[in-house]
């Protein structure tokens, strides 16, 4: 029996010479197994640009579609008011069997609520232009996180933009009007949109205003279709019925 202790002693080196030996190998493992969870948990690469998010910048909601309820923040620039989202459901609703396959155009897009909207409800392209830049990277950023390639932004004031022929560009299937309420933007720009060729034959044409704003004349051809009220805001839909002369 005192045989075996002085046996145990001298089993016991061996022992650890062996589990040292294998460290390496547990170690390889170790990292390996470390690298397959991070490769899993690797961020999705269509994350949007890290731009700074403020406390104090604005808020809105997808009504409907693909998106539907996401929400996307904007920044807290002067005069920029996305459609309320009650508005915005019922110019979408009178829109829906349009949408599909349409070309749409958002003028004075600030948030770019209309057309972001309108590609979530199967537009095949928006077009967003606005005269802030900080308002066009943020559209850019949503169209990124929503990974959208069938949204096109231009950092212009609106009624140079307009006063260009499309060129290339196709006309439009709908355009969305929002301007800055009091400012008398609403006139020129239809007038611009009609004249110089933006428009597709039958196109959709929306027009959002204070409700205390006299609505300015606008091209013969156009027909009313829906006129609503919702609190402080005035809007419409109208349809282009035939090709006019120009305005004057």
């Amino acid at each position: 029996m005192g045989l075996l202790p002085a046996l145990s002693a001298e089993k016991a080196p061996r022992k650890q010479a062996r589990i040292l030996s294998l460290h390496p190998l547990i170690l390889l493992l170790h990292e390996r197994s470390r690298s397959r969870v991070a490769k899993t948990n690797k961020p999705s690469a269509r994350k949007a640009p890290n731009r700074e998010i403020r406390a104090e910048d604005g808020e809105l909601r997808i009504i409907g579609g693909q998106w539907r309820g996401r929400k996307l923040r904007f920044p807290p620039l002067s005069g920029l008011r996305p459609s309320p989202d009650r508005v915005r459901e019922t110019l979408f609703n009178w829109l829906a069997p349009e949408l599909p396959g349409a070309r749409c155009l958002d003028l004075f897009a600030g948030s770019g609520a209309l057309g972001l909207e309108a590609l979530s409800r199967g537009a095949a392209h928006s077009v967003f232009v606005d005269s802030a830049r900080a308002a066009c990277d943020r559209i850019n950023d949503h169209l990124k996180l929503l990974g959208s390639p069938d949204g096109k932004v231009c950092h212009s004031d609106v009624a140079h933009w307009l006063a260009h022929k499309p060129g290339n560009e196709a006309p439009f299937d709908m355009v969305f009007l929002d301007p800055p309420f009091r400012q008398d933007f609403l006139r020129d720009c239809c007038v611009a949109v009609e004249d110089n060729g933006w428009l597709a034959a039958r196109a959709w044409i929306y027009l959002e205003s204070g409700a205390d704003e006299a609505l300015p004349a606008l091209p013969s051809n156009w027909t009313l279709y829906r006129d609503k009220r919702a609190g402080q805001v005035a809007y419409r839909l109208f349809q282009r019925v035939a090709a006019s002369t120009p305005s004057g």
